[in-house]
């Protein structure tokens, strides 16, 4: 089986050839990604608009690579999964439409994954991690803790109830005035802090539930720059770092939280937390967690830094993990706001026929 994947919904586009190998293994035979990174930089954020007619521009090139690369020809292909949500409107539409006038040529059928999926399932391209399993999921848009039962079966045991993580690390970064994305910027920043007394809350770290909240420790970033002005660098340094501290103690506050729960609700040998999306990269967080879940017996997997964030080849493997386990496809409706949690999938009125 052989899946053209298509990926648009935030500032990548990006088109992945993977292939079904023996026994089931994922083979990339190609995994290109066009980064918009240079176009919004001078916004300190994704402009949506910029986004969308990049993704234009670039859609058809990133494909033909794509094809090119992998060495296989068009009539090779079984299937093409796209990202119809959730996301910015303006790429989801781009990219499906795109998939869409390419399925009709070709007479092929058209998958429409949710970006959380991909993210959820990248793990099982590269490590043989079996159902069920604790998803810590955190990309520029989402910050969840999830239990991964199947392909498309996922139970939410906490989310952010306001902005996501990557936000906040981007929202940190623009006010020190320094680069986007903000996650690296930030992280960088906070390896130069030294000793210092600056203390921020902790947000939700005593509620009992699973659910996260980064607005107010933002505010509290920015009331302590404001605070300081003139900010020298080693201010900067010291307001980065105790900012990753307090989220690194939330974050690991939360997935004890979740290892317990899943410990009561499995009995199962060797189990697992994944860490998924673009937080993998920070080595601070991932070694925090790696400690925590090994020190409950949990095994901790991440896949490689490239599959972390936001690609095409995790699309056309979420599309090969339902074909085979004969999901049906349904009629592709584009969808800004998707839960990946079914209890949770409340139609919004923004959502879009192609």
């Amino acid at each position: 089986m052989i899946i053209l994947g298509i990926e648009t919904s935030c500032d990548e586009t990006s088109a992945s050839i993977v292939k079904e190998g023996k026994n089931g293994q994922c083979e990339i035979l190609s995994n290109i990604v066009h980064s918009q990174i240079s176009e919004h930089t001078d916004y300190g954020g994704v402009v949506p608009e910029i986004a969308a007619r990049s993704h234009i521009q670039n859609i058809d090139k990133v494909v033909e690579k794509s094809i090119t690369e992998s060495g296989i020809n068009l009539k090779d292909l079984d299937a093409i999964a796209v990202t119809s949500g959730p996301g910015l409107k303006g790429g989801l539409i781009v990219g499906v439409t795109f998939a869409k006038a390419m399925a009709s040529v070709l007479k092929i059928p058209i998958l429409g994954i949710n970006h959380l999926e991909g993210h959820a399932l990248t793990i099982r391209m590269v490590k043989n991690i079996l159902f069920p399993y604790l998803l810590l999921l955190v990309t520029g848009g989402h910050t969840q803790l999830l239990i991964v039962k199947n392909v498309d079966d996922y139970e939410r045991l906490g989310t952010t109830i306001d902005d996501a993580l990557g936000e906040a690390y981007d929202k940190v970064s623009k006010s020190l005035n320094h680069g986007y994305p903000g996650g690296p910027v930030v992280e960088r920043m906070a390896q130069k802090s030294n000793l210092n007394n600056i203390k921020f809350p902790r947000p939700l770290i005593n509620s009992g539930d699973l659910n996260f909240s980064f607005s107010g420790l933002k505010t509290a970033v920015r009331r302590e720059i404001n605070k300081s002005k003139p900010l020298d660098n080693q201010m900067a340094y010291n307001i980065c770092a105790e900012f990753q501290d307090s989220v690194i103690d939330v974050i690991l506050s939360k997935l004890s939280l979740a290892i317990r729960l899943f410990k009561n609700k499995y009995d199962i040998q060797n189990p697992s937390v994944v860490l998924a999306g673009g937080v993998a990269a920070n080595k601070k967080i991932f070694s925090s967690i790696k400690k925590v879940s090994e020190g409950e017996k949990f095994n901790i997997s991440v896949a490689p830094q490239h599959l972390c964030t936001d690609n095409a080849a995790m699309i056309a493997w979420s599309g090969i993990e339902r074909l085979r386990k004969e999901i049906k496809s349904t009629p592709i409706v584009i969808k800004p706001r998707w839960p990946l949690d079914i209890q949770n999938d409340v139609k919004s009125e923004v959502d879009i026929k192609v």
